[in-house]
């Protein structure tokens, strides 16, 4: 997805047609990945617990393993060089980074704790739903790097564009990631070692990003852009859906008794994480309007801060809390309630096209 997508302005696509088998069943899989988890848990209980051994410095090396999985192959996708496309739509920059590291977070932060310490206070342990909060802060502070390029390809984006997006917003994550999570966690009376969050940056952010640069640099230099993209990428396109799905089985694996016994839960974590995404989408999809960027700019940039970088979001959560916490389990059920979100807000997108401005021609030479 290098190009312009260009379809008849009138047109509504199947917006599924674009999504690959992972991504349009993702709550299915979330959901199965539950059930598994619960009952590995609760009828073979040796298997987490032999798992559990295998720790360094707090960090579980088979969980660490399997999110490197997750993350690598959508760290090997970004394109540094593509920065210096954004002469091309500064607006658009100027508005995906100011929502979603200087709103989006924060927003996040307020509203989770009006839901789930003031609202919800009747229904769920304090002790319990500060840890929620806690999850909801890591999914704040991490915007969406993988699954942005779907929405961007449902919403006919200007797929060029939403690379310089997103590789912006990731050389934001690298400094930013951890004094906003810990700013917020401190707001929220929860304390956690800062060498702890740095460590989490280190592991989730800085060694993938490195290691997926590198690769894609060699490996393009060696066999060019085409074998890079239509046969490596292909390759390893498993990669990530496998390792979710299997960190998510041995996460549920570790909190089946908080589900069984409080399945409401799942519920009342999700109605602040619904609000929110509405919320930032229609902040950044409204700023665009104003500002006259174009549809295929202003939609994948409102995808952008609207969804997470959920799989960074788990990876923190477990390493900060555990795999038995309730900081895990809320980031999880980002995860589940991300695609039925995003695909609504891709039609939304789809359907008040008209009130944007054509894209613009690409200028000579650029």
């Amino acid at each position: 997805m290098t190009d312009t997508i260009t379809t008849a302005d009138n047109a509504d696509p199947d917006i599924r047609k674009g999504m690959g088998l992972f991504e349009r069943y993702l709550s299915a899989w979330v959901a199965l990945a539950i059930v598994l988890g619960i009952a590995l848990g609760q009828f073979l209980p040796a298997v987490p617990e032999a798992l559990a051994q295998f720790e360094y410095a707090q960090v579980s090396i088979p969980v660490a393993i399997l999110i490197w999985a997750m993350i690598f192959p959508m760290m090997v996708q970004i394109d540094f060089s593509a920065i210096l496309g954004v002469r091309r739509q500064p607006k658009g920059l100027v508005i995906t980074t100011t929502v979603n590291w200087l709103i989006k977070p924060f927003t996040m932060f307020a509203i989770a704790w009006i839901f789930l310490m003031v609202l919800f206070a009747p229904l769920i342990p304090e002790d319990l739903a500060r840890e929620y909060l806690a999850g909801a802060i890591l999914l704040g502070a991490a915007p969406c790097t993988a699954m942005v390029f779907v929405w961007s390809y449902l919403t006919r984006g200007d797929a060029a564009y939403t690379l310089v997006q997103v590789s912006v917003n990731d050389i934001i994550m690298l400094f930013a990631f951890a004094p906003i999570v810990m700013l917020l966690l401190g707001l929220s009376d929860i304390i956690v070692p800062w060498d702890t969050v740095a460590l989490s940056v280190v592991l989730y952010i800085v060694i993938p990003l490195v290691a997926g640069y590198l690769t894609r640099v060699l490996l393009i230099r060696r066999r060019g852009i085409e074998w890079f993209d239509n046969v490596f990428m292909k390759r390893i396109g498993l990669v990530t859906p496998i390792g979710l799905i299997l960190t998510l089985i041995l996460l549920f694996a570790f909190q089946g008794e908080v589900i069984l016994n409080n399945p409401l839960h799942i519920l009342l974590i999700a109605i602040p994480l619904i609000i929110q995404t509405f919320l930032i989408f229609f902040i950044a999809y409204g700023w665009a309007r104003v500002w006259k960027v174009p549809h295929n700019v202003a939609a994948p940039g409102a995808m952008i801060g609207a969804s997470n970088f959920f799989e960074l979001a788990v990876a923190a959560a477990i390493a900060l809390f555990g795999l038995q916490s309730g900081a895990a389990l809320a980031t999880v059920v980002g995860v589940l309630v991300e695609v039925p979100l995003m695909l609504a807000l891709v039609r939304i997108a789809n359907r008040t096209r008209h009130h944007f401005p054509a894209a613009q021609p690409e200028p000579a030479g650029g």
